[in-house]
């Protein structure tokens, strides 16, 4: 069997979930043969399920969202970096209940970025997902180099809002090493930059953004957008990922969109592995309508579906029916919240939860 799964987010991390369906599987069938590989979608747990593929963990002091520092995370193999932007600019990294719509910053986006070019990457996984602002990846740039100045001359500060204060931008002064460097922009999302499906409107309100702020960061990537002269490019599949980050990659960085989960799955060898296994479970947190549209476990099963292996999943709670399961190459799924409909217990307790709802998928399909 194949533990191919998503973290549990607030509870457990991806190499947790696999460590107890392994464990529930084998309280069962201890004659099972199983093999791990935790998958991620580009946003939070990304570089964790790349270290846990055999790629080596580096950790770099970055500017966090708020401007202080923080020590972030990325992932190395072969000239080949897995960077996962949350690790610096990440909601993760602001206190409780405390948000800086305006003003979160992704500058250490860019020195991460950076800090793989130094240690030896050409090949960038960058994994948006999870972010704490919405600055159209101003703060990445300004990293890696570019001079974004307003109109007397000065750079213009951290975070959306200012933007509206942009006079002038000049992508000439990035690190001449990207240029050498082939990035591609892993998202689970594909909304523009601007819009009412863009990255203030349909993200903001999540980082803290009022109304109002919508509006002003909606103007600010608009503005933005078009002292850079790339009105078009902002319309692209991806440009309103992390808070607009994706924008600022796919315009400096030539960055290449995919989905997040098809490349982690290249990157982490989940094909090879679905090709060894009988049979596959997979799974997340929250097994819902986003499931459905390029979240990790739906990637897993359509991909072992291909392979013609049968997929089950496990998560916290479901909330699709039996149809979409199918539909999504799922053959059953199993959620702790059937166990205890608790939701805190169910949280607190998924660890042993877990185990206990993989026992179970053995004791119905490998006895």
């Amino acid at each position: 069997m194949l533990i191919a799964a998503d973290k549990f987010k607030g509870s457990l991390t991806a190499v947790e979930v696999a460590e107890r369906v392994t464990a529930g599987i084998l309280a069962v069938r201890a004659d099972a043969v199983v093999e791990s590989v935790p998958v991620a979608d580009g946003g939070d747990g990304t570089v964790d399920a790349a270290v846990a593929a055999g790629f080596t963990r580096h950790e770099a002091e970055v500017t966090g969202p708020l401007g202080a520092p923080v020590t972030a995370a990325y992932a190395l193999r072969d000239g080949t970096a897995v960077v996962e932007m949350a690790e610096a600019a990440g909601l993760r990294h602001l206190p409780p209940k405390v948000f800086a719509p305006l003003t979160a910053t992704t500058y250490g986006v860019g020195e991460l970025l950076l800090a793989a070019v130094d240690a030896g990457a050409r090949h960038i996984v960058l994994g948006v997902g999870g972010s704490a602002s919405t600055d159209g990846g101003a703060g990445m740039l300004a990293a890696l180099g570019a001079r974004l100045l307003d109109e007397d001359g000065d750079p213009v500060p951290h975070g959306g809002g200012p933007l509206r204060e942009l006079a002038t931008a000049d992508l000439t002064t990035l690190d001449p090493r990207l240029a050498d460097v082939a990035v591609v922009l892993a998202s689970d999302v594909d909304n523009p930059l601007t819009g009412a499906k863009g990255a203030a409107a349909v993200y903001g309100p999540q980082k803290g953004a009022g109304e109002t702020d919508v509006e002003v960061l909606d103007a600010a990537l608009r503005h933005f957008a078009e002292v850079l002269g790339e009105t078009e490019r902002a319309e692209s599949p991806g440009a309103g990922a992390a808070g607009g980050l994706g924008f600022g990659a796919l315009v400096a960085l030539r960055a290449r969109f995919r989905p997040g989960i098809e490349v982690l799955m290249e990157e982490l060898g989940v094909a090879d592995a679905i090709a060894r296994a009988d049979l596959v479970v997979t799974g997340e947190g929250s097994l819902d309508e986003q499931t459905l549209h390029g979240k990790a476990p739906a990637g897993v099963a359509a991909a072992a579906r291909k392979a013609g292996k049968t997929a089950f999943a496990v998560c916290g709670r479901l909330s699709i029916g039996k149809r979409e399961l199918k539909s999504a190459g799922i053959e059953r799924a199993y959620a702790l919240t059937d166990l205890e409909p608790d939701a805190d217990r169910c949280v607190a307790q998924a660890g042993p939860l877990l185990e206990r709802a993989a026992k179970q998928l053995a004791k119905d399909y490998l006895t």
